[in-house]
């Protein structure tokens, strides 16, 4: 099954993560569309809630390849970068990404988080009307992030952080989700090394597409590190029948493999 694969590459990668079984693997949810087979009908139409809002809940996976650069769909001038910017970008690339602290068991930041590889796996959407919970299986942990739905706005003064502070609203079908309030410390993505800087702002956008299938649009605007916004799609997936695994990460026996 795709979701133990997943799991054996990632304890080879990072030996911090616990070699246990994942929870439920093929646990049929009850109330999923299904074929006269059994199997997930997973172009059926996107379930929605009783408000008529679509409901995105479920454990989502990203198609890879965006966690390592998440500008590989886009034009050579779409994501023009600051002298600084291109500087700091260049010496990650080009050391490996040895000064990623990702390594050191600190949260991959927004967006990477939501990018699947050997280093981050699936994520899990919990949706209530005022609130949207995302959780994380990441070799740096197990992690959430809370999106309010309550209509306050974006905090204009915060103490940075990892993850940043966000907000969401609807826009027809379309989850629109804006983080700001980073500490400057995370990368966008790990193999360019893309940086994200205190003054960034993340919008994602996500559609679910129909019951197996996801957008995520995101957008990254930072004055200091980019010339101009640039916006990129990435495809997601619903991996049914199956639940997150619990992960940590001990960096004095992770720092030793970081290269």
């Amino acid at each position: 099954m795709v979701r133990h694969a997943l799991f054996i590459s990632s304890t080879a990668l990072c030996l911090a993560v616990p070699s246990v079984n994942a929870q439920w693997v093929n646990y049929k949810v009850p109330g999923v569309p299904r074929a006269t087979d059994g199997k997930v009908n997973l172009r059926a139409p996107a379930p929605t809630l009783r408000d008529g809002k679509p409901d995105l809940s479920g454990t989502w996976e990203s198609e890879n390849g965006y966690f390592q650069d998440l500008a590989r769909d886009l034009k050579a001038g779409d994501v023009v970068m600051t002298p600084w910017a291109q500087k700091l970008q260049d010496e990650r690339e080009s050391s490996l990404h040895s000064g990623d602290l990702m390594v050191q068991c600190m949260p991959p930041g927004v967006p990477r988080m939501n990018l699947s590889n050997t280093m981050i796996h699936p994520f899990k959407i919990v949706q209530a009307p005022s609130l949207i919970v995302m959780l994380y299986e990441t070799s740096a942990n197990s992690t959430f992030r809370q999106i309010f739905m309550d209509g306050r706005p974006l905090p204009t003064d915060p103490q940075p952080s990892w993850l940043g502070y966000s907000v969401g609203r609807w826009e027809g079908n379309t989850l629109v989700v804006e983080t700001v309030g980073f500490n400057g410390k995370t990368w966008v993505d790990t193999g360019k090394g893309h940086p994200l800087t205190e003054e960034g702002k993340v919008t994602e956008r996500f559609t679910r597409k129909d019951f197996g299938h996801l957008e995520m649009d995101i957008t990254i605007e930072d004055r200091k590190a980019y010339a101009k916004p640039w916006r990129v799609t990435v495809p997601v997936h619903l991996l049914p029948d199956t639940d997150l695994i619990e992960t940590f990460c001990e960096n004095e026996k992770d720092s030793g493999h970081m290269k």
